[in-house]
């Protein structure tokens, strides 16, 4: 078996700064910050734009479309429809 192939997998803390969530996990990225965690070990920290924490869909703040609204200001503004 080849020794070196696979990278270098280990605990890594995600940190959403947006939500201000955090979460350690185990991943292959690595960073050159780090962060105590509640168990007082050391890990390194990756913070990330977004998560579930912050994502509008999954918190249920997703904004909906109206429909109905952009066809009637279409049809409005280009005509009653086919005819």
């Amino acid at each position: 078996m080849q020794q070196d192939k696979h990278p270098d997998y280990h605990e890594v803390v995600f940190r959403d700064r947006a939500a201000g969530y955090a979460f350690l996990t185990r991943s292959t990225a690595s960073s050159d910050q780090t962060i105590e965690w509640d168990d007082g070990k050391t890990y390194p920290v990756v913070d990330v734009e977004i998560s579930s924490e912050s994502h509008p869909f999954y918190t249920g703040k997703a904004r909906t479309v109206d429909t109905e609204g952009r066809i009637a200001q279409f049809e409005r503004r280009y005509g009653g429809g086919a005819g």
